[in-house]
């Protein structure tokens, strides 16, 4: 018999950072991690979002996880070309991560956030997180622990598991369990949420290649991705050690209707623009198929779904694991608080009301963006090597479609809880945003809009990791407000700032996950209302 508070199913990306937040917040976990500890992870995800990044850097590592990846002065750009070693006829520029703090010059650079975006392979950034879980002494990171099932009742779980090191079997109760257990989640088979939405989008063969050489063959400079576009064969390659290894994309084409109708060796040959002569090596191969699913729901009532166990879409924009951890991260202050005795056990109803219309939103322009693109390869004129006129063209429409998945600022800032029942909402809307384009604000639900304070520091780093009010005018009194959540034992810190460009309102409740729960210029007449009305108990 084990005892824990939370068990999580799944130590990948999004179930280890869950790990860590939680223990950051005082609660203990463990991780049941079904893989051995020395299995490769897979190559699909090689993007981190600046709000992933945020995370990492209120959890203390970010600077690790930037340090890891692609070599410091390895470009991050978009390049596209007829083929890896062909012609390039456009490049979206991004700086390498040397430069990310400094280089201010590329799409995003402009973005309110401490963190910028980083481009690493999963490869790398699973072992490293699941280190960090592992090395945490809230937590314990367990290998080789699969799930078989569970009970749940009014007072907790109760979770049947197996080792499948030694073969013995072990029972582990807990307060409550989160399946971060991948698309073939048995989590979500047991608490009987079905997958609706879009079975196919496209069809996809991932190949993760060694080519000792091709670097030196390409005709530009190096870049992060090269989407390739040609009559013959359109792909992308994503550099992986920036040396000698790529994850290459095989898009298969409408009338492919399945992967045996392809010859795998003669498409890659063809996206990288080698000869027979040319040798490289596979080291991994995998067939998908681009879906758009979402569980219809996230939770029975002690088990909870996050990440791919719980939503399912193609992989434009780089919003799978990091729309897995933000779905984290919007639970696991409630359930820290719920542990913790300050928070009302109905806060976790907000969860699953915050987060499925959000990632519905995410995963529908995730499958725009992609088929959208998928017309544009279907439709590289048949000249394209040879004719510059078509390559300006196609350069130019290549930027415009891509630019907004590769530097998505509103699927990062722009996305708001509008139907949240523990935010205090006061009757104006939320500015509307796109993949890209978005406006800071203050309106209820919105992420609080960050800002670098007059001594240099971040406003998120000021804030700390609970609720926090930031003060703009120093003469009112929140007294009443401090009382209130000393009152209900809810941390809160009161954070006096100077007036700023997106904050109208003098007073500004920000939660634990920097969303807006409550604006005003002075404070409510019943200020232990809105605390209920926050920790879930109105």
């Amino acid at each position: 018999m084990m005892r824990t508070s939370v068990l999580i199913v799944g130590g990948g990306p999004v179930g280890s950072t869950l790990s860590l937040d939680l223990a950051s917040r005082g609660i203990d976990v463990v991780v049941a991690e079904r893989a051995p500890a020395d299995q490769m992870r897979g190559v699909k995800c090689n993007h981190v979002a600046a709000r992933t990044m945020e995370v990492f850097r209120r959890l203390g590592f970010v600077q690790k996880v930037r340090d890891t990846g692609l070599p410091a002065d390895h470009a991050n750009d978009i390049a596209f070309r007829t083929s890896a070693a062909g012609i390039e006829f456009a490049r979206i520029m991004i700086p390498c991560r040397r430069d990310r703090y400094t280089n201010k010059d590329g799409p995003d650079g402009w973005w309110p956030t401490p963190e910028p975006p980083h481009r690493i392979n999963q490869i790398y950034l699973d072992p490293l997180l699941a280190g960090f879980a592992r090395d945490h002494p809230r937590i314990r990171y367990i290998n080789r622990l699969e799930v078989e099932g569970f009970s749940q009742s009014e007072d907790g779980v109760v979770a049947e598991t197996i080792d499948h090191a030694t073969g013995a079997r072990q029972v582990i109760q807990c307060d409550y369990l989160i399946g971060c257990d991948g698309p073939a989640s048995r989590i979500r088979h047991l608490i009987d949420a079905r997958l609706t939405g879009d079975a196919l989008i496209g069809r996809t063969q991932s190949t993760y290649v060694r080519a000792p050489g091709l670097a030196e063959r390409m005709q530009a400079t190096r870049a992060w991705s090269t989407q390739v576009m040609n009559p013959k064969r359109s792909g992308n390659m994503f550099a992986v050690d920036g040396r000698e290894t790529w994850l290459v994309h095989n898009y298969l084409r409408e009338n492919e209707t399945h992967f045996e109708a392809i010859d795998p060796d003669w498409c890659i040959r063809t996206i990288m623009g080698v000869d027979e002569d040319f040798s490289y090596d596979v080291i991994t191969r995998e067939n998908w198929i681009g879906r758009r699913l979402l569980a219809s729901r996230f939770r029975d009532r002690r088990a909870f779904i996050c990440g791919d166990a719980a939503h399912l879409w193609v992989p434009s924009a780089g919003f799978g694991m990091n729309a897995g951890i933000a779905d984290a991260m919007n639970l696991s202050w409630m359930l820290a608080g719920v542990l913790h005795g300050w928070a009302d056990p109905e806060i976790l109803a907000a969860h699953e009301a915050e987060r499925w219309p959000i990632t519905e939103q995410v995963s529908k322009y995730a499958m725009n963006t992609n088929l959208a693109i998928a017309r544009t390869r279907a439709e590289v004129p048949d000249d394209i090597e040879h004719n510059a006129a078509a390559q300006v063209e196609l350069g130019q429409r290549m930027r415009e479609a891509h630019t907004p998945q590769f530097c998505c600022g509103g699927l990062n800032f722009g996305y708001f809880y509008d139907r949240s029942p523990i935010i205090q909402y006061d009757g104006e809307t939320a500015p509307p945003y796109t993949m890209d384009q978005f406006t800071p604000s203050t309106v209820p639900g919105c992420r609080t809009p960050h800002s670098w304070l007059a001594d240099g520091r971040s406003l998120y780093d000021a804030m700390g990791p609970d609720h926090c009010l930031l003060r703009f005018d120093r003469s009112i009194d929140v007294s009443g407000l401090e009382e209130a959540a000393a009152y209900r034992n809810l941390p809160l810190r009161v954070l006096d700032v100077e007036p700023a460009d997106d904050y109208r309102q003098k007073l500004v409740l920000s939660r634990p996950d920097q969303h807006v729960a409550w604006r005003g210029d002075v404070l409510p007449d019943n200020p232990l209302a809105l605390v209920d009305k926050i920790r879930g108990a109105a």
